[in-house]
């Protein structure tokens, strides 16, 4: 081969090799950038880019949530504690769809830093999405030695057969030799009281040797959460007293008794009532009166 055949292939080779480098960086994920924490109070956590600051947070005035007034007050007084740098548990918020379960979480966390004064803004909300939730140690490690604290907010959290991601959850929570930062506490919502389906459950109890001990290590994992607020489908009346509640919050103008018949008619068309059918009712009642649902200035 000529030295000339040498430089051209050299040449070749090189060029093959930019290509390659130049694909990699683009299929790389992105470098996780520092978040301003002191700039805003809630965050979603992904675990190739870090804490993503959220600079509106999509929820719901404590006022709006009615028919579960003493979860409700566990929940903040337990908030209140942990904002305050005392004791606090970690809370599962289960039960009925709709109910208000992640709401609730997203209320409080607004209604404690609002009455905190001075020191409003130290508590801060991370969302962390299911399918990461095998990265929680690694938020841990983030947020440990913050001057914050932090309220870890995972929703509909659950897990099925394959899925052995519960056991590191169960070790971040209580069984770690770290430990859960003081910093920190997590509240989770989920439809199932022990994150498991039952028929996963009774699976177990079938194929296992000692059927007893799987169902309780799977079991233990709800353990971990100090709080358990149970959701339960709403009465007709406390259906309707969130549909007026949404109503005079936003100032849609109806008569009570259109509105009485109409929101009933629309809890019967979708077989439930909860505060997610209502709402559900007082957008389509609001778009069809010309009304813009948008707070109070």
């Amino acid at each position: 081969m000529s030295d000339q055949d040498k430089i051209a292939l050299a040449q070749s080779d090189s060029a093959v090799l930019r290509r390659i480098a130049d694909a990699l960086e683009r299929l790389a994920p992105p470098a996780s950038a520092r978040a301003d924490l002191a700039g805003t109070d809630a965050f979603i956590w992904h675990p190739g880019r870090g804490l993503v600051a959220v600079p509106r947070v999509n929820r719901v005035h404590m006022a709006l949530l009615k028919g579960i007034d003493r979860m409700r007050d566990i929940l903040v007084e337990n908030t209140e504690r942990f904002a305050r740098g005392l004791p606090a548990n970690n809370a599962l918020l289960w039960g009925a769809r709709g109910m208000g379960k992640s709401s609730l979480v997203k209320a409080a966390h607004a209604g404690v830093n609002a009455a905190l004064g001075p020191t409003a803004g130290l508590l801060k909300l991370v969302e962390i999405h299911r399918e990461d939730i095998e990265s929680l140690p690694n938020l841990m490690t983030v947020l440990r030695p913050q001057p914050y604290r932090f309220i870890e907010f995972c929703d509909d959290l659950s897990f099925d057969a394959d899925d052995t991601s519960y056991k590191s959850l169960k070790a971040v929570l209580e069984g770690g030799i770290e430990g859960r930062p003081e910093n920190v506490i997590l509240y989770a919502t989920s439809n199932r009281r022990h994150l498991m389906s039952r028929d996963m459950m009774e699976n177990e109890r079938s194929t296992a040797i000692n059927p007893g001990e799987t169902v309780e290590e799977k079991v233990s994992l709800s353990d971990r959460f100090g709080l358990w607020l149970g959701f339960h489908r709403c009465s007709q009346d406390e259906f309707l007293a969130m549909v007026e509640g949404y109503v005079a919050h936003f100032h849609v103008p109806v008569d009570a008794n259109t509105l009485r018949r109409e929101a009933l008619e629309w809890a019967t068309t979708r077989g439930a009532r909860s505060g997610r059918v209502a709402w559900q009712f007082v957008q389509d009642l609001a778009g069809r009166l010309g009304v813009m649902l948008r707070e109070d200035a």
